[in-house]
C-alpha cells in the first residue's frame, strides 16, 4: 500500500478516536463500555498503521540512501549532495513524534553540528533552503482538502530576493569570530637623481571582521498538514521556513542597520561611495568611473522598481531618439535588477562578489507542539533561526546613488 494511503487511514483512525472522546466530553461523561471497546479497537488499528508507515518510510529512506553517492566524511561536494537529500518534513515529523532523526537528516545534522561546533536546539537543515522562493498558507483546509491540487497552489507574493543571486561570497562552517587580513598601504617608490635616497615606505595592513549575528522567525502549521504531506507540500513547508530567514538576510546584505544585532549592509557602510541619481547618460557613465578610479569595476545595478521605471523612461539625450538610460534590462552594458528589498529612490552599483556572507549556523529548526495559540488550534509552532554576518572586502567598490538634495 502507498505511503499516502497509509497516512490517510491512520489520520482517519485518530479522527474517529477524537470524535468518541469529544462526544463524551461534551455530554459531561466518560466513555461507555461500547465506546471504550471502539476506542481500544481504533487505537490498536492506529498503532498497526503507524508501524506500517514507519516501515515504508524506513525502506524508502534506505533505498534512497543506497542509490545516492557515498558521503564519506561529508566533505566538499559530498556534503552538498547530502544536503540535497534532507527532507524538512521528516525533520519536523521526528520532532513532533519525539523520536531521533535517521537517514540523511541525521547525517546532515551531525555533520552541521561538527562544523559549527555547537549543538542545535532543534535540528539543523541546509541553509540552501534560502534559495527556494518562499510559499506560504494561512489555513490547513485549503492545503489538504479531499481533492488536493498541489500543482495549482497559489503562492504568496513576496519581495524578490536578489542579493545572494548576484554573486555574494559565502563562508560556511564558521565557529569563532573571523578576521580576514586586508592590504592597507604599500611601499613607496619614485624616481631619484644620482646620489639621493630612494623613497622609504612601510607596508600596512587592515582587516575585515565577521562576528555571529542571529536571525529567525516563527510560523504555525497544521499537524494534519505535516503528517499528510506529499512531496509538493514538502516544498511548500521548505519555502515557508525559508521565507522567515531569506527575506531578513537578503535585506541585511543590502541595507542592514549595523545595530540592534543586525549586520551592517552595503548601503550605509563606511567607505561606500555616494552620488546623485543619474538623469543623463553622462551621469550614468560617471558612476562607473567612480569605481574605475578605485581600480574596480561594477557588475550589477540594483534598485527599487520605481527607480527602474524612471531610468527606463529617461532618454540618454532628451529629444534625440538616442535610446533610454536603461534598455532591455541593461544599463551601460551591465545587468539591471529590481526588488522591493531596496529602499525607494536608491540605486546601487557594484560587484557583489566583494560581499562576504559568513555562516556560523545552518538553519536550526525547532518544532514546539505546545506553544500557544498554535496548541489551542491543534497546530504546531515551528521556529527557524540562523547565525550569520555580512562584511565588505572593498566598500569603495559600491556606489549608492540617491536623488540630489
Amino acid at each position: 500500500m502507498k505511503l499516502s494511503a497509509l497516512r490517510e487511514q491512520r489520520s482517519a483512525k485518530v479522527a474517529a478516536m477524537k470524535t468518541l472522546v469529544d462526544a463524551a466530553a461534551n455530554e459531561g461523561r466518560d466513555l461507555t463500555a461500547d465506546e471504550t471497546q471502539q476506542f481500544d479497537a481504533l487505537k490498536a488499528e492506529e498503532r498497526t498503521l503507524s508501524a506500517q508507515v514507519e516501515r515504508v518510510e524506513y525502506l524508502a529512506d534506505t533505498e534512497r540512501r543506497s542509490a545516492a553517492a557515498p558521503v564519506a566524511g561529508a566533505e566538499g561536494g559530498d556534503f552538498e549532495r547530502l544536503a540535497g537529500q534532507v527532507s524538512v518534513m521528516k525533520v519536523m515529523r521526528a520532532q513532533m513524534e519525539g523520536r531521533s532523526l535517521d537517514g540523511a537528516e541525521r547525517e546532515y545534522a551531525q555533520e552541521a553540528e561538527r562544523r559549527s561546533g555547537r549543538k542545535a536546539q532543534g535540528a539543523f537543515v541546509p541553509l540552501a533552503a534560502l534559495e527556494t522562493r518562499a510559499n506560504t498558507t494561512t489555513t490547513a483546509g485549503e492545503i489538504v482538502p479531499t481533492d488536493h491540487r498541489a500543482d495549482q497552489y497559489i503562492p504568496a507574493l513576496r519581495n524578490r530576493l536578489l542579493a545572494r543571486q548576484l554573486g555574494v561570497r559565502v563562508l560556511s562552517g564558521l565557529s569563532g569570530n573571523v578576521s580576514i587580513p586586508k592590504h592597507g598601504s604599500g611601499l613607496a617608490t619614485g624616481w631619484v637623481t644620482e646620489g639621493n635616497p630612494v623613497p622609504e615606505g612601510e607596508m600596512a595592513f587592515d582587516e575585515v571582521t565577521l562576528t555571529p549575528k542571529h536571525v529567525g522567525g516563527k510560523t504555525e502549521m497544521s499537524r494534519q498538514l505535516i503528517q499528510q504531506s506529499s512531496p509538493d507540500i514538502e516544498q511548500l513547508v521548505r519555502g515557508d521556513l525559508s521565507a522567515l530567514i531569506a527575506q531578513q538576510l537578503d535585506r541585511a546584505i543590502l541595507r542592514g542597520a549595523g545595530s540592534a544585532g543586525e549586520p551592517q549592509g552595503i548601503i550605509g557602510a563606511t567607505g561606500v561611495q555616494t552620488a546623485d541619481m543619474p538623469a543623463t547618460w553622462a551621469e550614468v557613465l560617471a558612476l562607473a568611473e567612480l569605481l574605475e578610479l578605485e581600480n574596480l569595476e561594477g557588475a550589477h545595478w540594483l534598485a527599487a522598481p520605481g527607480v527602474k521605471t524612471t531610468l527606463a523612461s529617461t532618454e540618454k539625450v532628451a529629444g534625440s531618439g538616442s535610446g533610454f538610460l536603461l534598455q532591455n534590462g541593461m544599463m551601460d552594458d551591465r545587468p539591471f535588477r529590481s526588488t522591493n528589498q531596496m529602499p525607494a529612490e536608491t540605486l546601487l552599483f557594484g560587484d557583489f562578489s566583494h560581499v562576504l556572507l559568513g555562516i556560523w549556523s545552518e538553519i536550526d529548526i525547532l518544532v514546539n507542539p505546545y506553544a500557544e495559540p498554535a496548541y489551542s488550534r491543534g497546530g504546531v509552532q515551528v521556529r527557524a533561526m540562523a547565525t550569520c554576518d555580512v562584511a565588505l572586502r572593498y566598500p569603495q567598490g559600491f556606489v549608492v546613488a540617491t536623488p540630489a538634495g
